[in-house]
């Protein structure tokens, strides 16, 4: 996703992004100079921010954006931020949106301990400012997110993952945090708690559908909008819905010998096998269909709110996430 096509989206919370940028870096600053030092490096990859444009343009949405609104806009990228470097660990990942990763330049036990931080900063900003409604939130999205990171981890190991937990998996990494960001912006305006639920619903159905784009991207992009290469889920053993698709579809040689390949070091040459694999079965247009009905499922909950251009913005964004090519 380049900048010129975020802006499309952001243009009605233009001044309102200046700010959370303003409050954001202010609360991340520490008196220990090693985190300011990180803190400041992190600061500098100048992500897309695309989590607390949800919660900004939610909340526009339904009224106007206060105080209350900007803390949960801060709040999610905390928590986002340092899920962000706690997985470079995990993953062994050596760079991060083109730039040397925190566990590349100061190893993994500060890395943890910078995760920790950023996240505690969040928790500790919630309950300084009796945001209690927000951190029910918060804490129980970290919950799944450490549950869908581990119940992966246990598919990969055993390699049997079906479409059912695919979706479970990608519902607790990906989508319980769009969900989230939805739910603190409609909060800060709203305590109508059908209202609520609609946000939340909203933002759980873009985030499944944003997490199968990026799926696919992983087939058939140069690289996805979160800086993975191409074929990197392959490699790291994880089954996502184009191939899980494709393996259903075949007979059972011609799983065991695709399993077979995954299991073992991969070379480019498998790869390829792999990709020609997934696209006999059609693979790729099965998640292209399931990404474009929970998107369809998404907009259904959110047309019938007053028209205006924070409304659309997040219309746009569903399509347009569906739409990209990296």
């Amino acid at each position: 996703m380049k900048d010129k096509d975020i802006k499309n989206f952001t243009e009605p919370i233009k001044e309102e992004l200046q700010q959370f940028h303003k409050f954001f870096s202010n609360q991340m600053r520490s008196k220990v100079g090693l985190v300011e030092l990180i803190v400041r490096y992190i600061l500098r990859q100048k992500g897309k921010r695309i989590r607390p444009t949800l919660v900004l343009l939610s909340a526009k949405t339904l009224g106007n954006v206060n105080e209350h609104t900007y803390r949960g806009a801060v709040l999610v990228e905390l928590l986002h931020t340092a899920t962000l470097v706690h997985d470079d660990v995990v993953d062994n990942s050596d760079t991060r949106r083109g730039l040397p990763s925190i566990n590349a330049i100061w190893k993994n036990r500060i890395a943890v301990l910078m995760g920790d931080y950023l996240l505690a900063r969040g928790l500790q900003i919630a309950v300084d400012n009796d945001e209690f409604s927000f951190l029910k939130v918060i804490t129980n999205t970290v919950k799944r997110m450490s549950e869908g990171e581990l119940l992966q981890i246990q598919k990969i190991r055993k390699l049997n993952n079906d479409e059912e937990t695919y979706y479970r998996i990608i519902s607790d990494k990906t989508a319980s945090l769009f969900s989230t960001c939805t739910t603190i912006g409609a909060m800060s305006i709203t305590n109508d708690q059908n209202v609520i639920d609609d946000f939340k619903q909203f933002g759980e159905l873009l985030g499944i559908a944003f997490q199968i784009k990026d799926d696919i991207l992983d087939f058939e992009g140069t690289s996805s909008i979160m800086g993975k290469p191409t074929g990197n889920d392959l490699r790291d053993k994880k089954l996502t819905l184009p191939i899980i698709y494709a393996l259903k579809q075949a007979e059972k040689n011609e799983v065991k010998n695709i399993k077979s390949l995954i299991k073992g070091k991969l070379t480019n040459k498998d790869i390829d096998s792999i990709f020609h694999f997934v696209e006999k079965y059609d693979g790729l247009s099965y998640a292209r269909r399931k990404a474009r009905e929970f998107a369809d499922q998404a907009i259904q909950i959110i047309e019938k709110y007053p028209d205006s251009e924070s409304k659309q913005a997040l219309i746009d964004l569903v399509n347009f996430i569906l739409d990209r090519k990296n």
